[in-house]
């Protein structure tokens, strides 16, 4: 089934209006669609501009048209997605104390259910997110914890997609909200050990979380305590907790340096205590050894690139306190740790692939949890409680489902707790999972996983999906996917590249693609698809690009450098204007993002290097591959007029007759759809795009 345009696309006024700096004027013709009451439109999205609104609808409207003929596969493909997934499921029940929290999906329902098991073995209703989200164009849950006696749960919903999380209090005894009601939070919150207030961060108008508050039970929300104000808007603010249960954590970041301070959970009114005050460029991460009265601390202090672990006096924790426990190993990245009572266990990455590590505190002995497949996706899950000898993981690859394993941190004995069951069906041996290598213009190995049905042949003729992130240090894993077996089942050749700017190769693989050598995030996805066509597991021009965020970045920038490699791009929420959007402090995106980005306000050389692969700034006249971008309306981290802008402008400029398509969710923002279902549907919806663009269909 060949896709073709349909007869007459809309197409967006032209309106000109020009910024200089550092003495370069740039134009823009399409910086209207930027409506000027952008806050209130993330709170109200029924207030956009008419005009605007008027645009948008259009080339929704043209989208449809040209996907029409894809509704049935689009219904085929949600089906079989749909069909993979256990409707009626629940997470392994997690203990804490007498009682153990999980979630579970009713059939055929879009929201989890959030539960308990209480000691005497029977189950518990907390929170029906379903009942919830009844009524709502979109509902998405934030924060769903219980108090430390679990009395209360404190549980936060966004319901316009802006990511304004409302915080409410639920008596577990009654199932009834308590008066208190807590507008404008980021999801997070850290319970103090009495179970009588907690912490939590509040976002301004600029969608900025720069201050935290404590919240008594009871009381009006306009009467909590600020704890913490963050001064740096450039700076991040979260709260959390030990494992240990003992301190309440402010941890304040950006991209690269991180500040943290503590207060003890049972004297919550206590002023916080900084631990080491921020140095550019140093990160830490802090856990309780309440046993042996020290903190462990994760850092990359002292040239540690890929980080290292030291311990701290409690009543001491200063830098100048700091001594190895786990020195420095170059190549060796410590991804993230969590102190228990006996032992500690780290997550650790080397050559590309994960690995736990659990080290016994009495003595310092130390042994690893290892895996033999060439590429998957592995994960520590702490639980709640900290005085015990079980930690949980979970592992899956392309071609395995998930499992998850409770891990005697002691014996060794590993026991299986739950296997992701497909309902419709899932041979692993059906399927070939492979990791291989591609060579970057300057001689880098750059990492790729490959998912393909055993019977494809790898000839040249096979399409192949490509996706691609490639920043703030985010690893891709290789992970299983219930989506992408639709693509792989008829033919496909789904790979990921795991290209600088993340962190797959070690702290310096993410330095390698960000400010100044950011290039060489795209070199390295273009990279990946020339070797993918010259080994045979596909051709030049039958490759579909695929990213969000700044995943969609990056396809903008591919399709500019080498569009003659590509058949199609998909683009999800993507940060295409991003000059534009650096130039711009105002935004939620900015201050925060010049440390990835850099600074083109204050930088001319940022500028300028950002001018030469901002997508939206080097689209031009030349040959594009079909293009498909999807924002969301209420997107406050990728505004929906980028995309809009984007598109706008490769249909005045591309000289080709392929598909330039635009969607933006009225009724969403980054995330996309809410309900798992409903994102399913947009997989499905993008799927459907590249199969019918591969004639495939």
């Amino acid at each position: 089934m060949k896709l073709t345009p349909p007869a007459q696309a809309p197409k967006a006024d032209a309106r000109p209006q020009s910024d200089t700096h550092h003495g370069i004027t740039r134009t823009d013709d399409y910086a209207w669609l930027r409506d000027p009451d952008w806050r209130e439109v993330m709170r109200a999205p029924e207030k956009l501009a008419p005009d605007i609104r008027s645009y948008i609808e259009a080339e929704n409207a043209y989208t449809d048209e040209a996907l029409a003929p894809l509704a049935a596969l689009r219904e085929t493909l949600f089906a079989e997605m749909k069909g993979r997934i256990k409707e009626e499921d629940s997470s392994v029940p997690a203990p804490d104390g007498a009682y153990a929290y999980f979630t579970r999906y009713r059939e055929g329902a879009q929201q989890p259910v959030f539960a308990r098991r209480q000691p005497d073995g029977t189950e518990e209703t907390l929170l029906d997110c379903n009942a919830e989200a009844e009524g709502e164009a979109y509902f998405r849950i934030g924060d769903a914890d219980h108090s430390p006696d679990h009395r209360l749960l404190a549980w936060s919903a966004d319901r316009k997609g802006s990511e304004y999380f409302s915080l409410r209090l639920r008596d577990l005894s009654t199932g009834k909200d308590l008066a208190d009601e807590v507008p404008d939070t980021s999801p997070g919150i850290a319970w103090d050990a009495a179970g009588k207030s907690f912490l939590y961060v509040h976002v301004d108008e600029e969608h900025r979380p720069l201050k935290v508050f404590r919240h008594i039970v009871g009381t009006p929300a306009a009467e909590d305590q600020l704890v913490y104000e963050e001064s740096d808007i450039g700076f991040y603010v979260g709260v959390g907790k030990t494992q240990s249960g003992r301190y309440l954590v402010i941890d304040t970041h950006d991209h690269q340096t991180s500040e943290l301070r503590l207060i003890p959970a049972d004297a919550p009114d206590t002023p916080p205590r900084l631990v080491s005050a921020r140095e550019h460029g140093v990160e830490y991460d802090i856990e309780h050894d309440e046993a042996r009265g020290r903190f462990l601390i994760l850092t990359n202090a002292n040239g540690a690139e890929d980080f290292k672990l030291v311990e701290a006096p409690v009543a001491a924790p200063e830098r100048a306190n700091w001594r190895d426990v786990v020195p420095h190993r170059p190549g060796t990245l410590i991804l993230s740790h969590v102190a228990y009572r006996d032992h500690h266990a780290r997550m650790e990455r080397r050559d590309g692939l994960q690995r736990i590590v659990i080290r016994r505190l009495a003595d310092g002995s130390e042994h690893e949890i290892a895996f033999d497949e060439e590429a998957y996706d592995l994960n520590l899950a702490p639980g709640y409680e900290y005085d015990t000898a079980t930690t949980r993981f979970s592992y899956n690859s392309m071609t395995t489902p998930s499992e998850v394993y409770d891990y005697d941190m002691e014996t060794r004995a590993r026991v299986l707790r739950k296997r992701q069951e497909v309902p419709s069906g899932h041979n692993p041996a059906d399927y070939v999972t492979r990791r291989i290598f591609a060579t970057a213009a300057d001689g880098e190995r750059v990492p790729i996983s490959l998912l393909y049905a055993r019977t494809t042949k790898l000839d040249g003729s096979a399409p192949c999906l490509l996706y691609g992130y490639g920043s703030y240090g985010i690893s891709i894993p290789s992970s299983f996917s219930v989506t992408a077996l639709s693509l792989v089942d008829r033919g496909f050749v789904y790979a990921i590249a795991h290209i600088r700017g993340g962190m797959e190769k070690g702290y310096r693989w993410y330095t390698d693609g960000k400010l100044l050598k950011k290039r060489n995030t795209f070199a390295d996805f273009i990279a990946a698809g020339e070797h993918l066509a010259k080994e045979g597991f596909t051709a030049r021009g039958r490759i579909v690009g695929h990213g969000g965020s700044a995943g969609g970045m990056l396809m903008g920038a591919v399709a500019n450098m080498a569009p003659d490699l590509f058949n199609g791009i998909i683009a999800e929420v993507p940060f295409v204007d991003v000059l534009a959007t650096m130039l711009d402090a105002s935004l939620p995106l900015t201050p925060p993002e010049w440390h990835e980005w850099g600074n083109p306000i204050e930088n001319e050389e940022a500028y300028r290097y950002m001018a030469s692969y901002s997508p939206y700034d080097n689209v031009r006249a030349q040959a594009y591959p079909h293009i498909f971008a999807l924002g969301g309306l209420t997107d406050p981290r990728v505004t929906y007029w980028e995309p809009a802008k984007w598109a706008a402008k490769l249909r005045a400029l591309r000289t080709d007759a392929r598909l330039t398509l635009l969607r933006i969710n009225m009724e969403a923002g980054h995330g996309g759809a809410s309900g798992r279902f409903e994102r399913l549907k947009e997989v499905a919806l993008v799927y459907a795009f590249a199969l019918g663009i591969s004639e495939r269909a």
